[in-house]
């Protein structure tokens, strides 16, 4: 009892202690609280708060028209053994993120690295170029053309003319080619926001770094990359993972624009369309809910383990 009542004791103080450093921090900074306070206070009740409510909605039934009815696990149990659209869009969702995530993330800091090399003239306009696609709305209609089920489509008249089809095949509306087509659409638009942090990174790193690399050994550009740049890129390397992790996960628009909603047998059906489908059609909240906190838990997991691997780099 005596031991239990010590540690108890211990503890109290530990809390009493960090208790007083906060408010002896506060008052240490307190004009940088007071300037940061509108960013929390926004970000508090338009992301962290919405949050919350989205993860105790996913143990109710709500239709918005009644009040929510507890039912707790019920959703989650309905996701997992009775839904199979929800498993398909899981797997799909999975497969999409491990293959556009990674690729995209390397192609933006490649290219980035590459343009970096050039005149700043030359890299302001291949950065435009390659920057464009991301910024350019609603252009899918381009690659409807490309991959159009007639003869009349780019894709299938290349392959005729070559001789390699003899009848337009339905690219858009053949479970085997659809996802293939999304993912496809999704690397041409990857190289957005995370490329141009990149780039911003590759610029501010201080070139007197490299002269330093040199007279410690290092012998070729492999080893500039691995021990001086990407080292030099932490922050920026971690938005960049942030936010390719976050576009691989979240990706509906474009299933939705090329392969329809719902696409063929479901093919390039993904968890944001079925989000969007029980959610913004069905109006079944609780149930979407449900599939936003899953999605959300993917997303923080993947995060966690790429911020881990990133903290490797350079060792």
């Amino acid at each position: 009892m005596d031991i239990s009542k010590s540690d108890h004791v211990k503890q109290r103080k530990e809390k009493q202690s960090i208790l007083q450093q906060f408010k002896r921090n506060v008052r240490m900074h307190k004009h940088s609280y007071i300037l940061m306070a509108p960013y929390f206070s926004l970000f508090f009740l338009f992301t962290v708060l919405p949050v919350i409510i989205s993860i105790v909605v996913s143990f109710t039934y709500f239709n918005m028209l009644e009040l929510p009815r507890w039912v707790g696990w019920q959703n989650y149990a309905r996701l997992f053994l009775e839904d199979d659209v929800f498993l398909i869009a899981l797997k799909n969702t999975f497969l999409f993120a491990a293959i556009t995530g990674p690729l995209s993330y390397i192609a933006c800091f490649v290219f980035a690295w590459i343009i970096n090399e050039f005149s700043p003239k030359i890299r302001a306009f291949l950065t435009l170029i390659f920057f464009a696609p991301s910024i350019s709305g609603n252009i899918f209609f381009i690659w409807l053309i490309i991959f159009s089920g007639d003869s009349y489509g780019y894709a299938n008249g290349f392959l005729m003319k070559l001789g390699i089809i003899y009848e337009p095949i339905q690219w858009l509306q053949d479970p085997q080619y659809v996802l293939a087509i999304v993912m496809f659409v999704q690397l041409w638009l990857s190289l957005g926001t995370a490329f141009l942090a990149f780039i911003a990174g590759l610029q501010n790193i201080d070139v007197t770094l490299y002269e330093a690399g040199a007279i410690d050994g290092v012998k070729n550009r492999w080893q500039d990359l691995w021990y001086i740049t990407l080292p030099s890129m932490r922050p920026q390397l971690m938005f960049g993972a942030v936010i390719q992790i976050t576009m691989s996960f979240s990706v509906a628009d474009v299933s939705m624009a090329i392969a329809g909603f719902p696409s063929v047998q479901y093919a390039a059906h993904t968890v944001v369309t079925h989000l969007i489908d029980y959610g913004s059609i069905r109006f079944e909240m609780g149930y979407a809910s449900a599939i936003a906190t899953i999605l959300f838990l993917m997303m923080m997991t993947t995060n966690l383990i790429t911020q881990r691997l990133l903290r490797k780099v350079g060792e």
